[in-house]
């Protein structure tokens, strides 16, 4: 009986899950869109003079008059944990022999530790989702725009299973878009990149385990 719950619990927790495979760094969703991954880093924008700062929002004006496709921004928050660091600063505040620096060490270390308790402190991640939707433009063609929208808002559970020939024609069409989204990026002074298949199932792993290693 346990087992059986715990079986009607695992499929009903995948019905959640909208992601059918990660191939070569593309995520393949249920109902055959792809999605392709953007880390982007950050930028202190108060540290920028005045005409930096307008020249950002204009490049970033650009950037979005420039797509003709909708994009997600995501901003992953999560506890970070410096248990690693403070045990690190530890070993160090032991292994130093001058007393003034051994003291000034441990009291960096004190800080440290009273920061934590005071506050959360939090690591933050940004991300753009770039999609490439095949389904939905073939059933626009065949089934007419409100038949569209009706399935994208309910969305059938069933899963379509690309091609080789099929995943390689759309794979490529979703490469311009994140290509198009890369050189945008680059041109607002920002750094980054493609998430690969390796830290795609890392990071999905964590976001649908977050309470683990916490």
């Amino acid at each position: 009986m346990a087992e059986q719950n715990k079986t009607t619990q695992t499929t009903s927790t995948q019905d959640f899950v909208d992601v059918a495979d990660i191939r070569e760094s593309v995520v393949v969703l249920k109902n055959g869109g792809l999605r392709s991954v953007v880390e982007v880093g950050s930028m202190n924008f108060e540290l920028k003079s005045p005409s930096e700062q307008e020249a950002i929002i204009n490049a970033f004006k650009e950037f979005l008059n420039s797509i003709d496709f909708s994009i997600q921004i995501v901003v992953n928050s999560r506890k970070l944990d410096i248990r690693p660091y403070l045990a690190y600063l530890d070993t160090l505040t032991q292994s130093v022999e001058h007393e003034l620096l051994k003291v000034q060490a441990a009291e960096y270390s004190r800080f440290v530790k009273g920061l934590t308790e005071l506050a959360n402190i939090m690591s933050k991640k940004f991300y753009i989702i770039v999609p490439f939707n095949p389904s939905i433009r073939i059933e626009a063609s065949k089934k007419g725009i409100f038949n569209t929208i009706k399935n994208i808002l309910n969305p059938s559970q069933e899963s379509k299973t690309l091609t080789e020939d099929e995943f390689r024609t759309y794979r490529l069409q979703l490469n311009q878009r994140v290509e198009l989204v890369l050189s945008n990026i680059g041109r607002l002074g920002i750094n980054s990149k493609i998430i690969v298949k390796k830290e795609l199932l890392e990071m999905y792993k964590k976001l649908y385990n977050p309470t683990e290693n916490v």
